[in-house]
């Protein structure tokens, strides 16, 4: 396993952005900031160096850095909550009775999963509207490839390449690099341009995987208590750092 200094990059220099890069940056910043909240449940299958995982549960996300899933058994009851919220990472199996707690932080999702994400970067990533980075350092309009027009993004930690219509701003592919670690999410999108699920790469092909919602629910409010877990008494609970 990488250790957490792996993911840290060292930040760029800072950029003079040309006026249509801003264009699209404020496109997208625009569109994120327009995302309120997404319920739907999720069919998920993710394989990573060797082992899969496959399962049905309910996922919400809330902006800006909330997200809660619930991996149902086949009657329906929850085996396998995991709760991202107030910077916190709450993982309870219902099986063992055994939970990890610890920083929400894109370090600890390397760790666990090979994803470079902070809180923020997964709920845009579910949402499929990725924020340009708080502290832009970069933005590069890309040539056009297979996969159509792009903008390259680099923050003082994280870049980013997003693939967008940059007259809507419907981002079609978007990949995010942090340190050593990358991974590249494809979605499916209906006719208004809101995902109904998505394709991920990443780790050098070590990690894929597919998350198809169904019937997903976007805007529609969201209270914060649903993004509450509460550990069981006894649970056995390891810390993650």
């Amino acid at each position: 396993m990488l250790s957490a200094a792996c993911v840290r990059a060292i930040a760029p220099p800072r950029e003079d952005v040309s006026e249509e890069a801003r264009r699209a940056v404020a496109l997208l910043a625009e569109r994120w900031h327009a995302f309120a909240d997404l319920r739907t449940l999720a069919d998920i299958r993710i394989e990573r160096a060797g082992e899969r995982r496959q399962l049905t549960g309910v996922l919400l996300a809330r902006a800006p850095a909330s997200v809660r899933v619930e991996a149902l058994s086949p009657l329906g009851q929850p085996l396998l909550l995991a709760v991202i919220h107030d910077g916190r990472l709450v993982a309870y199996d219902a099986t063992a009775n055994s939970a990890l707690v610890g920083p929400a932080t894109a370090d600890t999702a390397a760790k666990l999963l090979s994803l470079p994400f902070d809180p923020d970067d997964l709920v845009g990533v579910l949402a499929g509207r990725p924020a340009p980075p708080k502290d832009l350092r970069r933005a590069d309009l890309m040539a056009a490839d297979e996969d159509g027009p792009s903008i390259e993004l680099a923050g003082a930690l994280h870049r980013q390449r997003v693939w967008m219509d940059f007259a809507t701003g419907v981002v079609r592919q978007v990949e995010i690099i942090g340190g050593r670690y990358a991974v590249r999410v494809t979605y499916l999108l209906r006719e208004d341009g809101r995902p109904v699920g998505f394709d991920l790469a990443g780790a050098e092909g070590r990690l894929t995987g597919t998350v198809r919602y169904r019937d997903p629910l976007y805007d529609a409010g969201l209270d914060l208590a649903r993004f509450s877990l509460t550990l069981p008494e006894r649970a056995k609970i390891e810390e993650l750092r």
